[in-house]
């Protein structure tokens, strides 16, 4: 998806990239034809890169300083390496090994590592070609494999970087808050009044504090970041969005509350997890508005150029108010 975040760099740059994570000795000779640009993602910009001794590599390159972000997305390069990090000391969670990571911005103007390459097909892309109890079989491997990440414990609610806080709830609303002050700076149409949506929240607060321990939540696991092979999921990507809080609003159960966001059984049946409770479907409710609120103001900044998509989001947040 085509996005004004994405940060591309020249093969110059590129190359001094290459040298300071690998040597000058890894440094690729010619000017294009040792990278390409990955397009499957929507915020980063990502390439595939052969080095000089024939190894491919991924890099990853956050934005660029002069590009507004949401709130939560500030720094999001730092809180997917942490996440990396914490998901690796589990020891059986497929995660690509990050290489180098460079945060000082001196070769280019931000944030960025390198990881190596899994040879592996998107689950999203194939997603519709696969047989259903192929298909099925990856969703249920997912839906175990987000429940193990969700065993990691974290200090606190919050992002992964702090600012934390001692309850879910508090957490929580301040993603709220965060959210709709992105949306007043764009005057993004939300259907809705800030004032409105806020009272939504605060007036079903009392179902968020059954969460009394912050585990770790990927939040953006979705089948266009798995990669599998012929022997299931090899590897998950883009942990950038992780942050502590209720595993129940990561997104492979979205499809409870909408079935625009897919079928949620696989996914549930993998994580062992029963029916939704009464009060678990209010909590459900909150984080189907909290996914739409993001997917309809993201398309202010990012510039995606896709009217569909925007009109898209903006049907879905109209579906997830209407909830309430």
């Amino acid at each position: 998806m085509e996005s004004v975040t994405k940060n591309r760099q020249s093969s110059q740059v590129l190359k001094a990239m290459v040298a300071r994570a690998y040597g000058q000795d890894s440094v690729p000779a010619g000017h294009s034809s040792w990278y390409s640009e990955l397009g499957d993602g929507w915020f980063s910009a990502a390439y595939r890169i052969r080095l000089r001794g024939g190894r491919d590599v991924v890099l990853k390159v956050a934005p660029p300083a002069g590009i507004e972000v949401l709130t939560y997305e500030r720094d999001a390069m730092r809180t997917e390496l942490k996440t990396i990090e914490l998901i690796g000391q589990l020891g059986d969670i497929p995660v690509p090994r990050v290489d180098y990571a460079d945060l000082t911005r001196e070769v280019c103007d931000a944030d960025y590592f390198f990881m190596e390459h899994i040879d592996a097909e998107n689950l999203a892309a194939r997603m519709g070609e696969l047989p259903r109890d192929e298909a099925r079989r990856h969703m249920v491997e997912l839906g175990a494999l987000n429940r193990r990440i969700n065993s990691i414990v974290g200090p606190a609610f919050g992002p992964i970087t702090g600012p934390h806080h001692s309850s879910w709830d508090s957490a929580f609303l301040q993603m709220i808050d965060e959210l709709l002050a992105d949306g007043e700076r764009r005057t993004v149409d939300l259907g809705a009044t800030s004032d409105g949506i806020r009272q939504i929240v605060t007036g079903n607060i009392e179902s968020l504090r059954e969460v009394t321990e912050p585990r770790l939540v990927e939040w953006d696991l979705w089948p266009g970041n798995v990669l599998i092979s012929g022997q299931g999921i090899c590897a998950v990507v883009d942990h950038e969005r992780a942050f502590f809080g209720d595993p129940l609003i990561e997104v492979g159960f979205a499809g409870t509350q909408s079935a625009h966001f897919g079928d949620s059984d696989a996914f549930m049946e993998g994580y062992g997890h029963p029916g939704l409770s009464t009060t678990e479907v209010t909590r459900r409710r909150l984080y189907q508005l909290h996914l739409c609120l993001v997917l309809t103001i993201e398309t202010a900044y990012r510039e995606y150029g896709d009217p569909n998509h925007s009109e898209w989001a903006r049907q879905q947040l109209a579906e997830s108010l209407a909830a309430f």
